[in-house]
C-alpha cells in the first residue's frame, strides 16, 4: 500500500486553507491536532471528531490513516486529559491515526469550502462571497431561479436531510446565500445584502420572526448535513494529488 509523509500532506494543508493567517475561534485548533508516526496510507473525512468516529475509523482502516475533520478535539477548551478526552486520544495514538482540523479554513475556502461546494451543487457556477468573517470573505451567493419549495426538496435530495423553511420571501428564488452550520443570527445581513432566500444550517426560536419581519425564505438545512460537503471536497482533492484512497464517514447528529 502507497504511503505518503504527514508532514508532506500538512503542509500542503496548510498552505492550501491559508490556516496561519485565518481568523477562528479559540478552541477550533486548526491544523495538525494529532500526529502519528509519520507516515499516510489513506484519508477519512468525517464531520466531528467524536468517540464514535474515531471508533469507526480504528475499526475499518489501516494504521497511519489521517483524519480530516471540520469540528476537532479541542472545542471545550485546555482541559486535562482524563476521561472523554483521554479515551479519544487513547485510541488515537494506539492506532497510528492522526486527525487535522479545519473550521474556518474550510468553511471560506472558494473551491472545497462548505459554502461554495454546496452553492456549486444547486447550480450556482461562479458563487461569490456576501459576508465577512473578521475582514475574511465569507458566505457564497448567487442567482437561482426556483420555486421555493423546489429548493427545499432539492437540498434533501442532495444532503439526505429533512429542510425546515421558513416562507418569509417570494414563492421563486432568485438571489440566494449560503452560510453552513448554524447561521440562524445572519438573517439580517443576508437581506441587506439583497438575497431573498438564505440556507444555513439552524438558528434559534425567535429567526422565525426575523425571516417574515425582513422578507427572506429561509432554509434550516441541518447543521451537519450542511457541512458534510466540504471535508468530502477536501479528502477527494488530497487524495487526488497525492494518491492515496478516502472515505467519508458518517455520524448524523439530526441537528
Amino acid at each position: 500500500m502507497k504511503a505518503v509523509s504527514l508532514e508532506e500532506v500538512v503542509d500542503y494543508l496548510d498552505t492550501y486553507l491559508h490556516v496561519g493567517t485565518m481568523p477562528d475561534a479559540p478552541n477550533a485548533l486548526n491544523g495538525l491536532q494529532v500526529q502519528n508516526s509519520g507516515e499516510l496510507t489513506s484519508i477519512v473525512a468525517a464531520v466531528d471528531a467524536s468517540q464514535q468516529t474515531i471508533d469507526e475509523v480504528v475499526e475499518s482502516c489501516e494504521p497511519g490513516a489521517l483524519l480530516v475533520v471540520h469540528h476537532g478535539l479541542f472545542w471545550d477548551g485546555n482541559r486535562p486529559v482524563t476521561g472523554r478526552r483521554y479515551e479519544r486520544l487513547a485510541s488515537l495514538l494506539e492506532h497510528d491515526i492522526a486527525v487535522y482540523s479545519a473550521h474556518i479554513p474550510l468553511d471560506a475556502h472558494p473551491e472545497v469550502g462548505n459554502n461554495a461546494v454546496l452553492a456549486r451543487m444547486l447550480g450556482i457556477l461562479d458563487p461569490v462571497p456576501f459576508h465577512d468573517y473578521h475582514g475574511v470573505p465569507f458566505g457564497a451567493s448567487g442567482h437561482l431561479i426556483m420555486s421555493r419549495e423546489r429548493l427545499a426538496e432539492r437540498l434533501e435530495e442532495l444532503l439526505d436531510t429533512m429542510v425546515h423553511l421558513i416562507p418569509g420571501g417570494p414563492e421563486t428564488t432568485t438571489r440566494i446565500g449560503i452560510i453552513t452550520g448554524a447561521a440562524g443570527g445572519e438573517i439580517e445581513h443576508a437581506a441587506k445584502a439583497g438575497l431573498d432566500t438564505f440556507i444555513t444550517g439552524e438558528g434559534a426560536h425567535h429567526t422565525t420572526f426575523d425571516a417574515l419581519e425582513f422578507g427572506v425564505n429561509v432554509l434550516y438545512a441541518g447543521h451537519y448535513a450542511t457541512e458534510t460537503v466540504g471535508v468530502k471536497a477536501l479528502a477527494e482533492h488530497l487524495a487526488e494529488r497525492f494518491g492515496i484512497p478516502w472515505v467519508f464517514h458518517d455520524h448524523p447528529t439530526g441537528m
